[in-house]
């Protein structure tokens, strides 16, 4: 037997780290998520002159958590071609625009940043495209993986720019306080 491994246990290898990057990456950036109080409820966010694309608040509950499976599913894919040529290069890329990624709701939603958020997003984009071209060359079906991802950060980056251009003020804009009527 000249095999080091059969294909089934290899595939169970593979999934045996999937097990682990995809609820790690989903755990993570819904905490984020959480804990930079990101969406509708945030009183700044809907406070702000909001462009017409913004899409209704159950898409991003839907379509964050599958990017986050396809962006772990990828890493598995990844982490389990040991050996491959550029696989720490493309490891180091996908790590970089992961925690930038985590960044980016504490950045919009807490700080108010939405400039500096634009340019972290701008930044992440192209981050994770070359990060699909190193995984390309390592995996295939991994950098395929990333195109609905990079789709959407292309999308948030226009939405990101036009909110940014209507609400000049928006650092310092104060949302009214909540009042109760009786």
């Amino acid at each position: 037997m000249s095999e080091i491994a059969t294909p089934g246990q290899l595939r169970l290898s593979y999934w045996r780290w999937a097990m682990i990057t995809v609820p790690a990456i989903v755990l993570i950036g819904s905490l984020m998520g959480l804990l930079s109080n990101s969406g509708y409820g945030n009183r700044w966010f809907a406070a702000l002159d909001l462009p017409s694309i913004v899409p209704p608040g159950w898409v991003f509950a839907v379509v964050w958590p599958l990017l986050y499976i396809c962006l772990g599913l990828a890493l598995a894919m990844v982490l389990h071609a040991r050996g491959a040529k550029g696989r720490g290069f493309a490891l180091l890329l996908f790590f970089v625009q992961l925690v930038a990624n985590f960044a980016w709701s504490p950045l919009f939603f807490a700080a108010h940043q939405v400039t500096s958020a634009l340019y972290l997003i701008i930044f992440i984009l192209m981050v994770t495209l070359a990060t699909a071209f190193a995984f390309a060359s390592i995996r295939k079906a991994a950098a395929w993986l990333l195109v609905p991802y990079l789709l959407w950060l292309a999308f948030a980056s226009v939405l990101n720019f036009q909110i940014d251009q209507r609400n000049p003020d928006a650092e310092t804009l104060v949302p009214h306080a909540a009042s109760t009527q009786i």
